[in-house]
């Protein structure tokens, strides 16, 4: 899956104003990914060091399903560098990857990429969301960026190609 490709096939968001607004708590944070994600038309990246135990709740959930049922050209890209919590705590997660296995990748960093340490959302190459460093509660989520997204996007691309499958759809075994 070419997931840090260009947007290619998202509609354009021109003439929409930038629009940023500084983020301060754990809160601020997932108010802010789940308003990006509700936005997303074509792709998402997501970038952290685990995800949080958000990525199992219902609602989030639901929203990545419905974006996947939008469109099949859809998709989702995470990578982290601690997939383990995705496994044992997002069992939902899980689920909406074996489900939509050709549209949901999760990759787990090689050691080329473990430097990295701000986590990041970007969606349809316009909208992100980021955090400072994974140990900093301040970040900041901003709408209608389209070059502020591309250097994102561009980031993502070089921390994918520093990855490997971590979670698959399918369960190997005897």
């Amino acid at each position: 899956m070419s997931s840090f490709a260009p947007d290619d096939g998202v509609p354009p968001r021109g003439g929409l104003l930038r629009d940023e607004q500084a983020l301060s708590g754990v809160k601020d944070y997932a108010a802010a990914l789940d308003g990006v994600l509700a936005l997303a038309l074509g792709r998402i990246r997501i970038f952290d060091r685990a995800l949080g135990l958000d990525y199992n709740a219902p609602a989030r959930i639901e929203t990545l399903r419905a974006f996947l049922l939008a469109n099949r050209a859809n998709r989702i890209a995470i990578v982290v560098h601690e997939p383990e919590r995705i496994r044992t705590r997002c069992p939902r997660l899980v689920t909406l990857q074996r489900q939509f296995s050709y549209a949901v990748s999760i990759h787990r960093t090689l050691s080329l990429a473990r430097n990295v340490y701000d986590p990041f959302c970007v969606v349809d190459g316009s909208h992100y969301v980021r955090r400072f460093h994974f140990d900093s509660l301040r970040g900041v989520l901003v709408r209608n960026d389209a070059d502020g997204a591309a250097e994102l996007v561009r980031r993502f691309g070089e921390i994918w190609e520093a990855s490997q499958p971590a979670v698959t759809a399918t369960t190997l075994g005897l």
